[in-house]
């Protein structure tokens, strides 16, 4: 029975309270009236709850009147969400995050006051989490290359990859569209259809804290990242014809005479096609793949200003031994020699994800020698996605 200027009855653990109607906080579920008219909030996970699986969700409801708002404290990943049915109704919007502490405080109208209702509850701490490691590019300052992919990976095997996948957003200045492909079971690896637009920021989220990853993993803590694009640094050059061309958004920046691989195999081959810039190093000790220090065909040679475009040990370095070849004859081990200013210019100006497209050769890079993810049309990589 109401008793004018008091709320009634107030449910909590299970007893009933009688609290004064300016106001009031009360755990799980409340029942709230003032001149007849009665409002009950109900919150789940209710006061007290332990052991709460990180990905269920957290409803507020109303009944009898309106919710004002509702808040979200804890440690870790912020929680918010979203009104429904009249703003009778709230849910959150994401997962939480594992073996947190958490407190849900809403604010319901009744009789032209507000009051308040509150649940604490823990979520589970599981005894395997996912955790994302790395994410390339990241380094503080560096600008990279139009054609630069987001690589990211994790801590384990992923089991559940669509689960993970749904998490990861990709959020450029100058929207493009893009697709992740999963090369191995704890990486993934971002690639737009077209390159990126030059000169501009792209954010890279995780809303990976509380998803459940399979295998009784939950994602631990949410990452978070921001690469910058630098100009648009392309390099097209011709194998047989031995130079190749720098353009910078655009505009001739120099044309540098080489000498690619002799072709005497197919590892002394360079290779045609989409290739990125890697790394850079300086010196750089080139050995022989596959041949041990007395072998035929051994070397051991230290260059300077030593770009990477592959896995398979291509690099754009200096040569001073073979400048007069240079332009004219390919007579390398499959790298681009140029001379030593050539080779510190090039060094200076690319960028890691730069493109560098090379033509002219019976061998072509393959998609996964290196970065050459540009090597696949965009149809085929985005079947690489675990939500395609």
């Amino acid at each position: 029975m109401a008793i004018k200027g008091r709320v009634g009855l107030v449910l909590a653990g299970g007893g009933a309270v009688a609290v004064l109607a300016t106001g009031c906080s009360i755990g799980g579920a409340g029942k709230l009236a003032s001149g007849g008219s009665d409002t009950t909030v109900t919150i789940t996970p209710a006061n007290g709850t332990a052991q709460v699986k990180p990905d269920g969700a957290i409803e507020v409801k109303a009944t009898g009147g309106e919710l004002q708002d509702v808040t979200v404290q804890g440690e870790g990943a912020a929680v918010t969400g979203k009104f429904g049915d009249g703003r009778k109704m709230w849910r959150s919007a994401r997962t939480l995050t594992p073996g947190t502490s958490y407190t849900v405080t809403a604010h319901a109208r009744d009789d032209g006051k507000t009051r308040t209702v509150t649940s604490s509850f823990t979520t589970l701490k599981p005894a395997k989490t996912l955790s994302i490691v790395d994410v390339t590019p990241s380094l503080k300052g560096e600008k990279v290359g139009v054609g630069m992919p987001i690589f990211v990976r994790f801590d384990r095997p992923v089991t559940d990859k669509a689960a993970v996948e749904r998490t990861l957003r990709v959020t450029p200045e100058k929207p493009v569209e893009g697709a992740w492909r999963w090369l191995a079971p704890d990486q993934v690896v971002y690639r737009t259809k077209t390159y990126w637009q030059p000169h501009q920021k792209v954010r890279f989220q995780a809303a990976l804290a509380g998803v459940n990853a399979g295998g009784g993993a939950y994602g631990a803590k949410d990452a978070q990242a921001t690469l910058t694009i630098g100009a648009a640094q392309i390099t097209t050059g011709d194998i047989g014809g031995h130079d190749m061309t720098v353009t910078r958004d655009g505009k001739k920046l120099r044309t540098i005479p080489f000498s690619a691989g002799n072709g005497q195999t197919r590892e002394f081959t360079t290779t045609s096609g989409v290739h990125l810039l890697m790394e850079k190093g300086n010196p750089v000790t080139m050995t022989s793949p596959g041949r041990q220090e007395g072998d035929p065909g051994y070397y051991k040679t230290v260059v300077n200003y030593a770009v990477r475009f592959s896995n398979s040990g291509e690099y754009v370095h200096s040569a001073p031994w073979s400048v007069g070849s240079q332009g004219s004859a390919n007579v390398s081990h499959g790298c681009l020699n140029v001379s030593p200013a050539n080779a510190k210019w090039y060094y200076d100006t690319m960028q890691r994800g730069d493109v560098i497209e090379l033509t002219g050769s019976d061998r072509d890079v393959e998609y996964d020698n290196g970065w050459s993810f540009w090597q696949l049309s965009f149809e085929k990589w985005s079947q690489g996605s675990a939500l395609r």
